[in-house]
């Protein structure tokens, strides 16, 4: 078979037809579905030739794998931008709201994406969003103790899979508000079982 060498995105033109591409299949994928989530479809609507979107994806796999490490990056933008507007709401509320709105799409797109996510990039992509939680943990002082890594693994791995849950169960057509408030005292009462066996009393330090 001959390799065929892509070409890599780096002008300002190429890269518009590369956005273009990208959001054009968003569009097909939401609104007609995975079944009929094909390359003619997507190039119709993005308005280029097939030819065009195969210089720069080998197949529609590939636009889904691209689709889904902008939908997991937007999550973390999400997440910072929140920390920036919100600087008075609490850290746990403001990583599930962020969870919970940070990308776009029919709970069937997301949920097509996110099984990408996790498909494509496995256990790593769990870690970066773990990794991205912690660091907005980090950046706040409103627990006044140190989470431990067990500690962490258990609060950030509960949203992360909770929301996946979530999003794979559309049936059971769960209120957002009502979700948010709920997995909120979930996580706060669970850091506040670890600030109580620390010995901190209302974010203060244990006497000595």
């Amino acid at each position: 078979m001959v390799e065929i060498n892509r070409r890599n995105p780096k002008q300002a033109r190429a890269r518009a037809t590369v956005d273009a591409i990208l959001e054009a299949a968003f569009q097909v994928l939401d609104s007609d579905g995975y079944a009929k989530f094909t390359t003619s479809r997507i190039a119709k609507r993005a308005g280029v030739s097939i030819g065009t979107l195969y210089q720069y994806f080998d197949d529609r796999d590939a636009i889904l794998v691209e689709l889904s490490r902008r939908y997991s990056d937007a999550l973390r933008e999400k997440i910072t931008q929140l920390l920036l507007d919100e600087p008075n709401m609490s850290t746990v509320r403001l990583i599930i709201r962020a969870a919970m709105q940070g990308v776009q799409g029919s709970p069937e797109t997301q949920l097509i994406l996110s099984n990408v996510v996790f498909q494509s990039q496995g256990g790593k992509e769990v870690s970066r969003q773990h990794f991205t939680f912690m660091e907005s943990f980090g950046q706040r002082e409103e627990f006044g103790f140190g989470l431990g890594k067990e500690a962490s693994f258990i609060l950030t791995h509960t949203v992360i899979y909770l929301l996946r849950a979530t999003i794979a169960e559309p049936e059971l057509e769960l209120d957002p508000k009502i979700l948010e408030d709920e997995l909120v005292h979930l996580m706060e009462s669970y850091i506040a079982n670890l600030a109580e066996r620390a010995g901190y009393v209302d974010g203060q330090p244990p006497l000595k």
